[in-house]
């Protein structure tokens, strides 16, 4: 598969300080997204551990495959999939001992969202309300589940979405990185098709910008930075209540090189209804 990348991340209009950050290794098709939290416990600081050390644990497991894995491995997925889980647990743990050894730091934590491409196959792990979504065929749909008590209340039908949207209870996470030694992920697996967006971002676009709204924009702007840089232009015109980060893939077949259809054509059988290749 083919990636178009654009990706971003912005203070928004209410915060005088980004606690958001992101990592980009398309060398290993791997990108990561985190929200910190924590304000004078540098939440920044988290964010910035969480996709650092995503990143890290990847990137040495494919030098090394023989590296054990963090926590339990799941039978129902990939390698490539139980790796991702360990690298937020990795991370997590990075976090947590950061956090333990600096008096200023206790208390910072971070979400994370991370999706790993591996030829067709695309691998997702989260921790907290930072989300995955895919566009396909004009569908908009999320692939992750918030980690958060609003969102646990509209799964027991406790809340509707729209009460969940406009509780003051939205921003308090059930599960997050760093907050204790050890973290439970969510993870899966999905194949990508040609044309398959795929956006991770932070829940200051989605608190600002309805699900329609993104998908429209997406559907409506071809180049992937320039959807990324008005989807953040769109939050901040309504408000820029939080920081806002946004990573969009865009997935196409891998164009063949000139030398790949030239062995093509010379190695294809001769029509039997044409003296000549190409009649």
């Amino acid at each position: 598969m083919q990636i178009q990348i654009g990706a971003r991340t912005d203070v928004g209009r209410m915060r005088t300080n980004n606690e958001d950050n992101f990592k980009l290794a398309p060398e290993i098709d791997l990108f990561v997204l985190s929200d910190g939290m924590g304000g004078e416990a540098h939440g920044e600081v988290a964010s910035s551990l969480a996709v650092e050390g995503i990143a890290q644990h990847c990137l040495e497991s494919l030098k090394s495959p023989g590296m054990p894995l963090l926590g339990t491995e799941r039978p129902d997925v990939t390698p490539r999939t139980n790796r991702l889980i360990s690298a937020l647990k990795f991370a997590n743990e990075r976090i947590y001992q950061t956090a333990a050894k600096n008096e200023g730091q206790k208390g910072m934590g971070a979400t994370a969202v991370s999706a790993w491409v591996d030829g067709e196959r695309l691998s997702v792990a989260h921790v907290g309300d930072s989300r995955i979504y895919l566009l396909r065929a004009g569908q908009f749909s999320q692939l992750t589940q918030d980690h958060s008590l609003v969102a646990e209340q509209v799964r027991r039908g406790i809340l509707t979405q729209q009460q969940a949207e406009e509780s003051d209870m939205a921003s308090v996470l059930t599960r997050a990185m760093g907050v204790e030694p050890e973290v439970d992920v969510d993870a899966d697996e999905h194949i990508l098709l040609p044309g398959d967006e795929i956006l991770l971002c932070s829940d200051g676009l989605v608190r600002m910008v309805n699900d329609e709204e993104i998908a429209s924009t997406l559907l409506l702007t071809p180049n992937p930075q320039e959807a990324v840089d008005r989807l953040i232009q769109m939050a901040n015109e309504n408000g820029g209540a939080d920081n806002i980060t946004i990573i969009l893939l865009r997935f196409s077949k891998k164009s063949e090189g000139i030398f790949a259809r030239i062995w093509q054509w010379l190695t294809s059988p001769v029509d039997s209804t044409s003296s000549e290749r190409g009649n």
